[in-house]
C-alpha cells in the first residue's frame, strides 16, 4: 500500500493506520464495504485469476484481533467494533480515532487459521487467492 492510503507499512506482518473506533452490537467488527474491498484488494489479492474481496480482513487493535467484515452502513475511516470487545480496551468515549493494525496477508492467514477464540468463530477461508 502506498502513501495515499489509509493504511502504511508497519512491520514485516502488519500495516497500521488511524481510524475512527466505535461499539457496534454486532457479533463482529466492520467497515464501510467500498474501503474494506479496497484494501482487501490491495493487500490480500495475489493478482491470480478472479479473486474475492469479502474475505475478512485481520486487525488489531491495542491487544486483540479480530476480523474486519465490509458493511454498507459503515460511515468511512471507521471500524465498529462489538461492544464488549471494546470493554477490555482504553477506548472510553467512542467513537475515538485509534492507532489500527491490518495484518499482512501471510499473518492473516495464520490468524485465521489458528484463531484463538470467540472473535475468529464462524470466520474463516483463505486470504487471497482465487474463487472455486
Amino acid at each position: 500500500m502506498g502513501t495515499d492510503s489509509m493504511f502504511e507499512r508497519f512491520s514485516r506482518s502488519y500495516y497500521l493506520g488511524r481510524l475512527y473506533v466505535t461499539p457496534t452490537t454486532a457479533d463482529h467488527a466492520h467497515m464501510e464495504q467500498t474501503q474494506h474491498e479496497r484494501i482487501n484488494e490491495a493487500v490480500y489479492a495475489t493478482g491470480d485469476g478472479i479473486e474475492r474481496l469479502d474475505t475478512p480482513l485481520v486487525m488489531k487493535l491495542e491487544s486483540g484481533h479480530f476480523p474486519v467484515l465490509g458493511d454498507d452502513t459503515i460511515p468511512t475511516n471507521t471500524l465498529a467494533v462489538p461492544e464488549a470487545m471494546l470493554e477490555g480496551t482504553r477506548i472510553r468515549n467512542p467513537p475515538a480515532l485509534r492507532a489500527v493494525f491490518l495484518a499482512r496477508r501471510e499473518r492473516a492467514e495464520q490468524l485465521l487459521q489458528f484463531g484463538d477464540g470467540n472473535p475468529f468463530r464462524g470466520v474463516s477461508g483463505r486470504v487471497g487467492g482465487s474463487e472455486t
